[in-house]
């Protein structure tokens, strides 16, 4: 899939050009050439090898001691679950670890009611089939508070080359047809500037429940496919 958007400009006017252009009429520069810009898309479609998930523990508790220890008592049970599932220690990592006083507001003022203690770990999943159970098992350890997965590719090089080639291509191509339909030649490309799109998509919110030995033996996870983008700016000069 290509998107392509067109102007022309002269020398001076391409140094303050903005980002999206607007089509206007033919400017000839010096020597009877013409400026042509394209701005073009490619893309490339890659079913995801990664899954990123985050999974949490949060605890109340009258006393900020006690919801601390009971929290890390419930982590340390979610860590070791995500080991035994095969998750590697680089793969698991502490995002946020947080202790704070639960307040009521009686008469305008603020009483402190209890604590709140919560830790959360972002973990790479690098075997997709493995997702749903992972999750199941978090949740029976007991992690109650779990976001994403979130889906992509490790290594998205290789995909980029192609969505690059195929935004050239199709920058060229309308390049050819906009000189043929104005009597000129494509002489040579004077500039080439590149923004990407790695395509990822949004994460999925799930809120974790009680865990229910009756309920299926996995949480079900479609992973998909992502598309990865490139968009190009081309400068053209264009003449006989």
């Amino acid at each position: 899939m290509s998107r392509v958007r067109l102007a022309l400009l002269t020398p001076i006017a391409l140094l303050f050009a903005p980002a999206a252009f607007s089509q206007s009429a033919p400017l000839m520069l010096p020597g009877n050439g013409t400026l042509l810009q394209l701005s073009a898309h490619g893309e490339t479609h890659r079913a995801p090898d990664v899954a990123e998930i985050s999974a949490g523990v949060v605890i109340q508790n009258l006393d900020a001691n006690a919801a601390l220890r009971a929290n890390a008592q419930r982590m340390t049970a979610v860590v070791a679950a995500l080991k035994q599932a095969g998750v590697a220690d680089r793969d698991i990592q502490t995002a946020s670890l947080s202790l704070q006083p639960q307040y009521d507001y009686r008469d305008n003022q603020p009483h402190i009611t209890g604590y709140q203690a919560s830790n959360t770990v972002n973990v790479r999943l690098r075997d997709l089939t493995k997702t749903g159970d992972v999750v199941d098992a978090l949740v029976k350890q007991g992690a109650n508070q779990i976001n994403g997965p979130t889906f992509s590719v490790d290594k998205p090089e290789a995909a980029m080359d192609e969505a690059r080639t195929e935004a050239i291509k199709q920058a060229r191509a309308r390049a050819d047809l906009y000189a043929t339909a104005t009597g000129l030649k494509v002489r040579r490309i004077v500039s080439i500037s590149e923004g990407s799109d790695m395509g990822q998509p949004r994460p999925i919110m799930m809120t974790a429940k009680a865990y229910d030995s009756s309920a299926p033996a996995s949480t079900p996870i479609a992973a998909g496919e992502n598309t990865l983008g490139v968009d190009v700016n081309v400068v053209f000069e264009l003449g006989q």
